[in-house]
């Protein structure tokens, strides 16, 4: 009997996600510690202040975990 197993997301398609669910009038910050090659990323509306992510190895790790720390609460 076959199994159907799902593919895990490429970077790519993880970075299209987490972009397509971040409102268009909130800032997007990404930044790379300079000698650290570590990542983190902050989200949040226009004219308040947001959480930074922890350092991620990956540039779409951080972004998701910020939209995680700063995404209103769901309805």
């Amino acid at each position: 009997m076959g199994h159907n197993y799902a593919k895990p997301a490429t970077a790519e398609q993880r970075l299209t996600r987490v972009l397509s669910r971040i409102p268009s009038d909130w800032a997007v910050m990404i930044e790379r510690r300079p000698g650290t090659g570590m990542w983190r990323a902050a989200v949040h509306p226009g004219g308040q202040d947001g959480l930074w992510s922890e350092e991620t190895a990956q540039p779409v790790e951080a972004l998701e975990s910020a939209w995680r720390l700063n995404r209103p609460p769901a309805s």
